[in-house]
C-alpha cells in the first residue's frame, strides 16, 4: 500500500532516487527544483531542502554509491552536485560542457567517475580530483574538482536518454533515440586515470532489436568486443552471436 504522498513540486516530477542510507529521497521536477526528503523509522517524510541551482527543468537525479552526494541533470545543459553543509544542502559543483539538455547521469562503483548523456548526442565521463592530486588539477580549498576526461561522440545519431554504469563489470551502457542500446566495456576505454586530454573513440557495433548492426565491412560477420563475463551476460539477454 502507499504509505505517503509527497507534495510540493509545482510541475511534473521527473525522477526520484534513494540515498545509500535509505533515509534520504531526492526528487526533481520540471519546476526547476531538486528536493531532498528525509524519512524516519515511522516512515514519516519531511522535506529538508529545496535546491534551485538549475535554471531550467531538471530531468534526472542520482546519489553517489557510498556518500550523501547528489547529482542532477537538467535542460539547462549542466550537471550539478550537492552535499549537506551546516544542516542545509548546497550546490557544491557545476559540470559544464554539454551543448544541450543533459538527460541522465550515473556514478561508477567507487563514485570517482560520473557519466552523463545529452541531447547533443555525446557521452561524457567526469572524474573526481581531490586536493593535492598527482595530476595537478586545481581544487578550491578542501573541495574536490570534477573534470571531464573523456567525451564520446559520433556513436549516436539521436538524443541519448539514459546511461547506466555496471558496478560489477565497469561497463557503461547508453539508451538512444535512434532505437539502439550501446554497451561500452570499460577495458576498451583508454587509460583516463592520468590522461586529461580530449579523447575520441569510435563505436564498432550496437545492439539493435536483438541484432548487431556493424560497420559495412563487418556486417557479414558482426563482432562485438566484450570481456568473457560481459559476453555471457549479453548472450543471456540478446539472442545474437557475440564473438571474442
Amino acid at each position: 500500500q502507499c504509505v505517503a504522498t509527497l507534495e510540493g513540486h509545482e510541475n511534473e516530477v521527473k525522477s526520484v532516487a534513494w540515498a545509500p542510507s535509505g533515509t534520504l529521497l531526492a526528487t526533481c521536477s520540471r519546476d526547476k527544483s531538486v528536493w531532498v526528503w528525509e524519512v524516519d523509522e515511522e516512515e514519516e517524510y519531511e522535506c529538508v531542502s529545496v535546491l534551485n541551482a538549475h535554471t531550467q527543468d531538471v530531468k534526472h537525479v542520482v546519489w553517489h554509491p557510498s556518500q550523501e552526494l547528489l547529482a542532477s541533470a537538467s535542460y539547462d545543459d549542466t550537471v550539478r552536485l550537492y552535499r549537506e553543509e551546516e544542516d542545509d544542502w548546497v550546490c557544491c559543483a557545476t559540470l559544464e560542457g554539454h551543448e544541450s539538455t543533459v538527460w541522465a547521469v550515473a556514478f561508477d562503483k567507487a563514485g570517482e567517475r560520473l557519466a552523463s548523456v545529452s541531447d547533443d548526442r555525446t557521452l561524457r565521463i567526469w572524474r573526481r580530483f581531490g586536493p593535492g592530486n598527482q595530476e595537478g588539477v586545481a581544487c578550491n580549498g578542501t573541495d574536490p574538482t570534477w573534470k571531464c576526461v573523456c567525451t564520446l561522440s559520433g556513436y549516436h545519431s539521436r538524443t541519448i536518454y539514459d546511461v547506466s554504469w555496471c558496478h560489477l563489470t565497469g561497463a557503461v551502457a547508453t539508451a538512444c533515440g535512434d532505437d539502439a542500446i550501446r554497451p561500452f566495456p570499460w577495458r576498451n576505454f583508454p587509460n583516463i586515470q592520468s590522461n586529461l586530454s580530449h579523447l575520441t573513440l569510435h563505436c564498432s557495433a550496437s545492439v539493435l532489436r536483438t541484432s548487431v548492426e556493424a560497420e559495412p565491412s563487418l556486417r557479414k560477420r558482426p563482432r562485438v568486443s566484450f570481456s568473457k563475463h560481459m559476453s555471457l551476460m549479453a548472450l543471456a539477454v540478446f539472442p545474437v552471436s557475440f564473438l571474442e
